[in-house]
């Protein structure tokens, strides 16, 4: 009986450290696939029926000491990312990043750094001039409407948008005269 249980400690030390290298090698795939902030990842281990709960916090933070869990890098890179490839607003930015589970934290700070380098304005008129070169300037409140609601779909702020649809309005109104 004493034999059995000192031969059991060498075996489940070897079985914790193999379940440990499959979950790491399983987060290195995830990782590898597509970047995840730390949430994320988290979930997604925990819907593998295979994986040994009591090893998780023991793997992230490894992955964070090793740098490949990083929510701040993870949101700054995701947020300039999106807004190169279209113009959106804040609190369409905002959401996303929430569905990507960073912390408000995060993604406030992400928020205030990423539209100091991209004016919310000038994303508003890229917007603006493409809604308006596939679908004609809004001549008519029906059209000024739709406009609006699809800026506001995309995240930018009331004010920012009335205030801009205002003034391609008055310049419209100006050169009919």
């Amino acid at each position: 009986m004493i034999e059995n249980i000192v031969e059991d400690k060498p075996q489940q030390s070897v079985s914790r450290a193999k379940a440990k290298e499959k979950m790491m090698t399983t987060a290195f795939r995830m990782l590898t696939a597509r970047a995840r902030s730390e949430n994320q990842l988290r979930e997604k281990l925990l819907a593998k029926e295979w994986l040994d709960h009591s090893l998780l916090d023991e793997c992230m933070a490894r992955l964070k000491e090793l740098g490949y869990i990083n929510d701040r890098s993870f949101a700054h890179n995701y947020a300039l990312s999106r807004l190169q490839n279209r113009a959106i607003g804040k609190s369409r930015l905002s959401r996303e990043l929430t569905e990507k589970k960073v912390s408000r934290e995060i993604i406030e700070q992400t928020l205030e750094a990423v539209f100091e380098e991209v004016a919310e304005d000038n994303l508003l008129e890229k917007a603006i001039e493409k809604h308006i070169r596939l679908h004609g300037a809004p001549n008519d409140p029906k059209s000024a409407k739709r406009i609006f609601a699809h800026l506001m779909r995309r995240g930018f702020q009331y004010d920012l948008i009335a205030r801009r649809l205002r003034s391609i309005r008055k310049g419209m109104d100006e050169q009919d005269i």
